[in-house]
């Protein structure tokens, strides 16, 4: 589904990612583990091609993504750590308007807008100006919108940030569901714990290099061999780079 070969980035000097190669099977919630710095979100932009490799290629479904930007694009879904609305739209008219630029029809449009508020519990917050959405429903809004055309692919950038406990179980079983029905997740985050509960992979960089990349079960079982929890393993890990 998502194949990275050989990707680097360079800013000036500074190398932020440095040759990593990852492979992402269809049907994987994919967990992207690293500190600040590391080179998660610089990885993110190359994949959903806001930011140029220095070298290395990246193929989403046997397309290069920079050799095939638009039907690439059509085939992802992105969300990012911050949720970005047009104040003044309702949540509706905003996936209206998201459904709109992948040239979908509007009975399909609203076809699935239907599901995704009842999937998101969205509810008749989906006819206000998302000006009054809270923190939580601004963000059920972008994964609705990231959602709107049925990627194959969805790119997520901290999707717990600022979230209520009932808004992150609602996203936590959305996405677990998503993938039981085929669609592959690939998502950056800090939180450890929503890792060990959701993920099947798990990636881990460090100063630009990945230094692990595995399934959930093999980094649990590094996890008891080192008696460890999963905080202690993380910081042992990164801290050997």
């Amino acid at each position: 589904m998502l194949k990275i070969e050989n990707l680097s980035k360079n800013f000036g000097s500074f190398r932020a990612v440095n040759q990593i190669n990852l492979q992402i099977d269809k049907g994987e919630l994919y967990g992207f583990l690293g500190p600040n710095g590391a080179g998660k979100t610089t990885t993110i932009k190359m994949i959903t091609g806001l930011l140029s490799p220095t070298e290395g290629n990246i193929y989403l479904n046997g397309n290069d993504v920079w050799l095939n930007p638009i039907e690439s694009k059509m085939n992802l879904g992105y969300i990012p750590d911050q949720p970005f609305l047009y104040d003044k739209l309702t949540g509706r008219e905003f996936l209206f308007f998201c459904g709109g630029l992948y040239n979908l029809s509007k009975n399909h449009i609203r076809n699935k807008i239907d599901g995704l508020i009842d999937l998101l519990k969205i509810g008749s917050w989906i006819d206000k100006r998302t000006e009054e959405y809270s923190q939580g429903m601004k963000q059920r809004i972008v994964i609705a919108s990231a959602f709107i055309h049925d990627p194959k692919l969805i790119i997520v950038d901290e999707p717990m940030i600022g979230l209520d406990p009932q808004s992150a179980y609602i996203v936590k079983r959305f996405f677990t569901d998503s993938v039981k029905n085929g669609t592959t997740i690939f998502m950056s985050t800090h939180s450890l714990n929503v890792v060990e509960e959701i993920c099947t992979r798990v990636g881990i960089i460090n100063k630009g290099n990945i230094i692990f990349d595995d399934k959930l079960e093999v980094l649990r079982k590094l996890k008891d061999e080192k008696n460890n929890n999963f905080e202690e393993l993380f910081i042992k890990l990164t801290n050997e780079e």
